[in-house]
């Protein structure tokens, strides 16, 4: 029997701005929305340097991961979609900060002509959930 898909969401990341989840959870896999670097308490966009900016986002996926028993760790497949591909090397210092699991994630980078609000990043994510959800 299909495992039926599963709606993911948390009050600690940003709310959907449109008809989609913040995640979605088939089985043991989680497929997250890209996020944006909104703060999840004020809705407001966190501006300034790349880094400031992949935080934001790094820190909206982990939360959304963690309401489906997952984590940056358990990260199997990111995208990651920069406005400015000159932002890469300081974008991918913080990202190898974050996932630290082993193996990393597998990952795709490309340069976007526009992103949602003008925000200079955003990134997706395709997890492992731990077994305990």
């Amino acid at each position: 029997m299909a495992t039926r898909p599963e709606e993911i969401r948390t009050d600690a990341a940003p709310a959907p701005v449109g008809p989609y989840s913040q995640a979605v959870a088939v089985g043991e896999l989680v497929f997250a929305s890209g996020q944006i670097p909104l703060d999840p308490t004020t809705g407001a966009l966190v501006t300034g340097e790349i880094e400031l900016q992949t935080e934001r986002v790094l820190d909206n996926l982990a939360a959304v991961l963690a309401a489906a028993g997952s984590s940056l760790e358990r990260a199997v497949r990111t995208t990651v979609y920069l406005a400015d591909l000159s932002h890469f090397a300081r974008m991918n210092a913080v990202y190898e900060r974050r996932f630290t699991g082993n193996p990393r994630p597998a990952r795709s980078t490309i340069q976007a002509g526009a992103l949602p609000r003008g925000v200079a990043i955003e990134i997706d994510v395709i997890a492992l959930r731990d077994g305990r959800s």
